[in-house]
């Protein structure tokens, strides 16, 4: 099994920073950090930051310039740097895992971290 955990969640005013970590442990042979996911109340999830294979990076428009995604691949960690907070950043943020088995991708997440903008 793989265990996916995140932290550093918390409330913050706007205009605040917080830093995001994500590490995965157990069976995590050939996992791979990916990404950074959001869902806020009523709202599907939604993508805010993720690595292609090539290892470059994509981040949602809303979230560009803001916000930094990075990661450590040999300690199966990835982080995420939020910067000038909103209250529409308000959600809970899900990391996302990937391992390729074949032609199959299979996807883990932790249970999420609840980040709070709010004055």
């Amino acid at each position: 099994q793989v265990q996916v955990v995140e932290s550093g969640g918390g409330v913050v005013q706007p205009g605040g920073s917080l830093r995001l970590s994500c590490a995965a442990s157990g069976r995590i042979f050939n996992i791979s950090p990916m990404g950074w996911y959001r869902q806020a109340p009523g709202k599907q999830r939604e993508l805010v930051a993720s690595f292609t294979s090539g290892g470059s990076t994509n981040y949602a428009d809303s979230v560009k310039g803001r916000f930094t995604i990075s990661r450590d691949n040999a300690k199966h960690s990835m982080w995420l740097q939020m910067n000038s907070l909103k209250p529409e950043d308000t959600a809970v943020y899900y990391c996302n895992y990937q391992r390729w088995d074949t032609n199959l991708r299979y996807d883990y997440w932790g249970q999420g971290t609840q980040v709070t903008v709010s004055s």
